[in-house]
């Protein structure tokens, strides 16, 4: 009895051990899970929300400001472990090289859609009839009504900075034959296009800005133009004309290969969470509309929003 007792006390140790190991071995890392910081604000909100949830599973979380179009080499080469908006037509073929490159892996869409286009504010449609039929661009006295000090006599685009689409929107004006009436400037961030917005508002005058949906603008009033349809191949990078508008398209979520191993449970997580467009939307009004911080938002967000990602844990 005894000799049994001591081999099932052996067995039972090996089993513990056994088991110990295997926990050990499924657990998270302590080793920091790297966020990017890009330079708009659903973004930066969204970069503290999922921090904030891997915190929650007892994660260590590390933000680091990184560049929009580099940030998919930095996660194939393991220097960024995540990136949680991919969007398709300003990121879509930087994400692409890198997955194809191996060392990032494609981790799923949110259910959210996206549109990245130039537009305006409802409110001046009356200065270009014909809107948003991009044909009304046409009309010289049109692009009269959008001129500003720096655009040299002719109607400006503000764009996002540079870095987002390099000279899509040059080129597609050339290609349009919209050249000689209108001009593209390149803002210096996000905050740039919402100070023009509020200004052109508070001066009574035209502006065409670049936007994007999901965005806190979804339930102000903002107009995309309707430009030619897209189509695969249709970009100058591409190959083509340039005449096109931009697709609707992904926004996609993207890990480091080593992120399942490393962060069993933070990756299975990351994976489920999908976002819609009113949820985006909501964490950049936070900022671009009621004043936040960028942290103070995310903490009000998931506060507000335990149903929406409480459940991604399960």
């Amino acid at each position: 009895m005894l000799k049994f007792l001591k081999g099932f006390t052996i067995t039972a140790l090996l089993a513990s051990i056994f088991l110990s190991a295997s926990i050990v071995k499924a657990a998270d890392s302590k080793k920091p899970i790297v966020i990017p910081l890009h330079n708009w604000s659903s973004q930066v909100v969204m970069s503290y929300v999922i921090g904030g949830i891997f915190e929650s599973m007892g994660n260590n979380v590390e933000y680091v400001s990184a560049d929009s179009q580099a940030v998919y080499e930095s996660i194939r080469q393991g220097d960024v472990t995540i990136s949680h908006e991919v969007w398709q037509s300003a990121f879509g073929a930087s994400f692409d090289a890198a997955r194809d490159a191996g060392g990032l892996l494609d981790w799923g869409d949110h259910e959210a859609r996206t549109l990245e286009d130039m537009g305006y504010p409802n409110w001046v449609a009356d200065l270009c009839p014909g809107l948003p039929d991009w044909t009304a661009l046409k009309n010289p006295d049109c692009a009269a009504n959008f001129v500003t000090p720096d655009s040299g006599g002719k109607g400006r685009w503000l764009e996002g900075p540079q870095s987002w689409h390099q000279d899509l929107m040059p080129q597609r004006l050339e290609a349009l034959g919209l050249d000689d009436l209108w001009m593209v400037k390149f803002a210096g961030g996000a905050d740039a296009l919402w100070a023009e917005l509020e200004a052109a508002k508070k001066e009574g005058r035209g502006t065409i800005i670049f936007n994007w949906t999901p965005n806190f603008t979804d339930g102000a009033g903002f107009t995309f133009i309707d430009f030619p349809p897209y189509y695969d191949g249709c970009r100058p990078v591409d190959g083509g004309d340039g005449k096109c508008g931009s697709p609707d398209g992904y926004l996609k979520k993207a890990v480091h290969e080593d992120f399942p191993d490393t962060h069993p449970a933070a990756a299975a997580m990351f994976k489920k969470l999908s976002f819609t467009t009113s949820h985006i939307g909501a964490m950049a009004a936070l900022v671009d509309v009621d004043g936040m911080t960028h942290e103070d938002a995310a903490k009000t967000w998931l506060a507000n929003n335990e149903s929406v990602w409480k459940p991604f844990l399960n």
